[in-house]
């Protein structure tokens, strides 16, 4: 089976969209789909998002891996989703919703009594505090579908019983699939420290492509900086992004470092679901293009595929809850960027 990586969308974060640029996202929306076209499972939790600002409440489907997917799905991606759902109402909202942006939701997911929540409450910069009701489980016979990559993330990582089984999922997946992790930790739910970093530090060794956040960094590497912590992870392989909210991103494979500038002047609605439209972005330029084994980047490489990551973040946050783009969305941005601008650098 065929493996995917890599691709071209911008060379530049800092000049304005050129008409190269452009065809690139045309090329996009106007290539049929092929056989060859790559195949996702993505693994981990769905969750109903409860959005609370001041005076109301808003619940949205969610959940870092369920964001991930639907971001995959609406950018063209064939997408399957292995996660954990209850037979309530919350569980059909996220199912729906899914679905309509065309995830395949596989039909062991559906596994138990009642669909996880997690309650975010918006900041006044825009930033979310989360509290979780979570409940992570996978059967212990899945069957999976054949896939080109798989990526997982988030609580489902870190959490018993589910967790053990999702790396299992990856190691059965490997050989003939490429990986990828986000692992988006929540301090408060991952357990013992010690545990976390060597659960994480197996899982990395097993990825192809891994993002993590500067708190994910500062939380599994205190006392390095962002970038050290990168190259710590990424000298056992994996193309690694780091993003630093709203310090913009960096991205390194084989040694090589891109910085990807913030985008400025997006009106920050909220940052709910910003890096997980940041990483299927991502993983989108990096699927784009069939290689016959994962190889590493170039720094024009790194820099495009950064580049169309940070802008469909921007969009997502210029948006209330998790919101990822289409391709659609992603051309109108750079053909007018100013359409989600005001004072505002965004945080992913």
């Amino acid at each position: 089976m065929q493996k995917f990586f890599g691709a071209s969308i911008r060379h530049s974060i800092s000049d304005a969209p050129q008409a190269s640029s452009l065809e690139g996202y045309q090329a996009q929306l106007s290539e049929p789909r092929h056989q060859t076209d790559p195949h996702v499972l993505v693994v981990g939790e769905a969750l109903i998002d409860i959005i609370a600002v001041p005076g109301r409440a808003k619940e949205s489907p969610g959940g870092s891996p369920a964001n991930v997917a639907l971001g995959l799905a609406r950018l063209g991606i064939r997408t399957s989703f292995l996660t954990a759902l209850g037979p309530d109402s919350k569980g059909q909202a996220i199912a729906s919703r899914l679905r309509a942006a065309g995830v395949e939701i596989l039909p062991e997911s559906w596994s138990l009594p009642a669909t996880s929540t997690a309650r975010a409450e918006i900041q006044t910069d825009g930033s979310a505090l989360y509290t979780f009701d979570i409940n992570w489980t996978v059967p212990a016979q899945v069957s999976l579908p054949q896939v080109d990559h798989v990526h997982i993330g988030s609580i489902s990582a870190f959490i018993s019983p589910g967790a053990d089984e999702v790396e299992k999922i990856v190691t059965a997946l490997r050989p003939h699939a490429t990986v990828s992790f986000d692992p988006n930790i929540r301090r408060d739910l991952v357990g013992n420290k010690a545990a976390a970093l060597k659960r994480f530090e197996r899982i990395a060794g097993l990825a192809d492509v891994l993002k993590l956040s500067d708190e994910d960094a500062a939380f599994l590497y205190p006392g390095l900086t962002e970038e050290e912590a990168a190259r710590t992870i990424a000298s056992k392989g994996p193309v690694t992004a780091v993003t630093k909210g709203a310090r913009g991103s960096l991205l390194l494979s084989a040694g090589e470092i891109i910085t990807i500038d913030p985008i400025p002047d997006v009106r920050v609605q909220d940052t709910v679901g910003a890096g997980d439209s940041y990483m299927a972005a991502l993983l989108t330029a990096l699927l784009r293009r069939g290689r016959p084994q994962l190889e590493p980047l170039a720094g024009s490489e790194l820099l495009s595929a950064g580049t169309f990551a940070a802008d469909a973040a921007a969009i997502t946050v210029s948006r209330t809850g998790a919101e990822p783009p289409t391709l659609l969305d992603l051309q109108a941005f750079v053909t007018h960027p100013s359409s989600t601008s005001d004072t505002d650098q965004f945080a992913i």
